[in-house]
């Protein structure tokens, strides 16, 4: 008996209306769904420019307050090292804050004093610069004359300036209108120092106090740490001022008594600028002590300017090779390289106030990382001692040929 074929029912017309009802829908829901923000991407989006409003507000903050901040980083700098002659004078019976405003008197009046003799010796120096000005350009003249064989005349170079007159009068006229700028940087530069000097007292009076209140802000066992830390930036700091005030004392009386046999008027007081200007000015400090003393010798006896010259350079050498290992090794113990690398980098962060504090602040970062760096023994290696033999083992083999003639 054959089989027949499965014969397909009929559909009812009204279920598959509704099924393709029900597809049309879903279709029109998930394309609906692809076509909707998701839920999280508006909340992001205001999060994104809550914090975008934050960075510039932050950003302006920070450019406002900088200067703010370098008055203060100065101020405690100059705290730190006012602090060890206030903590002695107070183990002495006397109040801190009386304390306090003796050293502080003493210091500022050194700084104001010797700012004072400096502008009284820039403006002589001037003045005898500008007396002189006619017989050091007839000097002048004379000589380009003997040398190259030519036949100028102070009258031509006067003439030849009355030509250029509209450069002239263009940089009085800019000169003139840049005093007020001019004045506004000086009383800007006093009110600066006034902060600092106002803020280093502060910080010196209430020292006791300051750490009371941040070690308050720590746990217990961190106390130990920040007291160290402090000790350390207060030990490093004075020593770097007291190495630097005494390569001071000893580059001024030599430059002074140098400058004295030269003739030079005012010879210790321009050794005091030389001492003073070369030994804290980090780097280039020699160079621009030098400048001064250079003029005034060109003022007096052309020559001279050449021995001061040679005098400088020579004395840089004895005092970075003799005076400052030797004044720095109980002080201020850091690495040449690694102090002229800390010194550009605070001039590029800072400019000449970072320059003058990157040596303490490098000084005592180092000196607290040695306290938890953990060191290791070092084995006996000979590629350690490597230079050291060899150099060792060629006195010997050079002795060896000249006491047998031959190795």
């Amino acid at each position: 008996m054959a089989a027949h074929p499965p014969t397909e029912e009929p559909r009812d017309e009204v279920t598959d209306s509704a099924a393709s009802s029900r597809d049309a829908a879903s279709i029109d829901q998930t394309g609906d769904q692809g076509r909707r923000m998701p839920g999280w991407l508006p909340r992001a989006m205001i999060l994104a420019f809550v914090l975008l409003g934050l960075f510039e507000l932050g950003s302006w903050a920070v450019h406002r307050l900088i200067g703010l901040f370098v008055i203060v980083l100065v101020a405690f700098f100059v705290a730190l090292a006012m602090e060890p002659a206030v903590d002695n004078l107070a183990a002495r019976g006397v109040p801190r804050a009386l304390a306090t405003g003796l050293v502080f008197v003493l210091l500022f009046g050194c700084v104001i004093g010797f700012s004072a003799a400096l502008g009284t010796l820039l403006v002589e120096t001037v003045g005898n610069l500008v007396d002189e000005l006619p017989r050091l350009l007839n000097e002048l003249v004379d000589w380009v004359n003997r040398t190259f064989h030519q036949h100028f005349t102070v009258d031509q170079l006067r003439d030849r300036l009355l030509e250029d007159s509209g450069v002239i009068s263009g940089y009085a006229e800019r000169a003139a209108h840049n005093a007020w700028g001019l004045s506004n940087t000086i009383l800007g530069g006093l009110a600066r120092f006034l902060m600092i000097a106002l803020f280093s007292v502060y910080l010196t009076a209430y020292g006791p106090k300051m750490r009371r209140s941040v070690c308050s802000l720590l746990p217990q066992e961190r106390h130990d740490t920040v007291l160290r830390a402090w000790d350390l930036a207060i030990e490093k700091t004075g020593g770097y001022l007291y190495s630097r005030a005494l390569l001071a004392v000893i580059s001024a009386i030599a430059h002074g008594v140098f400058l004295a046999l030269l003739g030079l008027p005012n010879a210790m007081a321009l050794g005091i600028w030389f001492g003073v200007i070369a030994s804290f000015i980090p780097v280039i400090g020699t160079y621009v002590a030098g400048v001064l003393p250079i003029l005034v010798a060109l003022t007096i006896h052309p020559i001279d300017a050449v021995w001061i010259l040679i005098f400088v350079v020579l004395y840089q050498q004895v005092q970075d090779y003799i005076l400052q290992p030797r004044i720095t090794a109980r002080t201020v113990d850091v690495n040449p390289a690694v102090a002229l690398l800390a010194v550009l980098a605070g001039g590029a962060l800072l400019g000449a106030v970072g320059a003058l504090l990157a040596i303490p602040a490098t000084a005592t970062a180092q000196a607290f990382l040695s306290l938890y760096v953990k060191r290791y023994e070092v084995t006996e290696d000979p590629r350690i001692e490597r230079a050291g033999r060899k150099s060792w083992s060629g006195k010997r083999d050079r002795r060896d040929v000249s006491e047998h003639g031959k190795f």
